[in-house]
């Protein structure tokens, strides 16, 4: 029997039960990002495709205006908060119920986001790229993913050497996570960072030991969705990836993952539905 992480978030004072696992859309307000089915720009195309994506079941929806594919341009933060503020906006207007996360590493377009209307901060350096993001955290009161990343975007490939894996990833995230907890942020979200700082063999052995991750004791994050771990082993493209995100989201659902970050919602959202019905939860 796996060991039950933490099972809900309050969320602005509304408590989220994540004891069904819950789907979260990506929307990349990005010229450059990996998937470019991912990648939205105008206000109608943003609310549009939000839309949809809340009708086929996303409980969550995760904004990006800084591109953090292997390699990805660097962009300074004026930019970034453009970007991020041009869909947070008319999103929290047009869907004010909507769980709306900013996937950001810098505290300041993370606390802009907040103050138009998002609720829920993603940060794939896991404060290892800006020193006031955990006190910024602490401070809005929201709940905090924590991800597993070393280096930069545009360094993060030739940082994956590890003596052991697994335990090097939970020794890192739990000093995190105390450091977090020591400033007030008790609603956390812990993502291993699949295809950040790691190589394709890692990412393949993280997957098979995500269920270690609940000895931290918070709800986990996958997020594998089309990325090069599946289309490189496949020799395709993160087009034709679609197949392989859902092979793989199913067997994080496995493991106990409660939250899939993926670029298809209705795929994803499926599987959590007959995963469920298979009867395979936590209990």
């Amino acid at each position: 029997m796996l060991q039950v992480s933490k099972k809900t978030l309050n969320i602005r004072g509304r408590l989220v039960d994540l004891s069904t696992p819950v789907v979260m859309g990506i929307l990349n307000i990005t010229p450059d990002s990996f998937y470019s089915g991912s990648r939205v720009y105008e206000t109608n195309e943003i609310t549009d495709v939000a839309g949809k994506m809340l009708d086929e079941g996303a409980g969550m929806i995760d904004v990006g205006g800084y591109s953090t594919r292997p390699g990805a341009r660097h962009i300074e933060p004026g930019e970034e908060k453009e970007r991020v503020a041009s869909a947070v906006e008319p999103l929290a207007k047009y869907f004010p119920d909507l769980i709306l996360s900013v996937d950001t590493f810098r505290s300041d377009v993370a606390e802009l986001a907040v103050q138009k209307g998002a609720s829920m901060i993603n940060d794939v350096a896991g404060g290892t790229l800006d020193a006031k993001m955990f006190a910024t955290a602490a401070r809005l009161k929201v709940p905090y993913i924590l991800m597993h990343m070393r280096g930069t975007p545009q360094t993060m490939n030739q940082m994956t050497a590890y003596k052991q894996l697994v335990p090097e990833i939970l020794t890192d995230l739990q000093e995190k996570i105390l450091a977090l907890r020591a400033l007030g942020v008790s609603d956390l979200i812990v993502d291993p960072g699949f295809g950040f700082a790691k190589t394709i063999e890692q990412n393949f052995a993280l997957m098979k030991s995500l269920s270690e991750f609940h000895l931290l004791g918070y709800p986990l994050l996958a997020g594998i969705s089309r990325k090069t771990t599946i289309y490189k082993t496949l020799n395709i493209s993160a087009n034709d990836a679609l197949n392989g995100t859902t092979v793989l989201n199913t067997l994080a659902l496995t493991q106990g993952a409660a939250i899939l970050r993926v670029h298809d919602v209705k795929p994803a959202v499926e599987a959590v539905k007959l995963w469920e019905a298979t009867g395979m939860g936590l209990n």
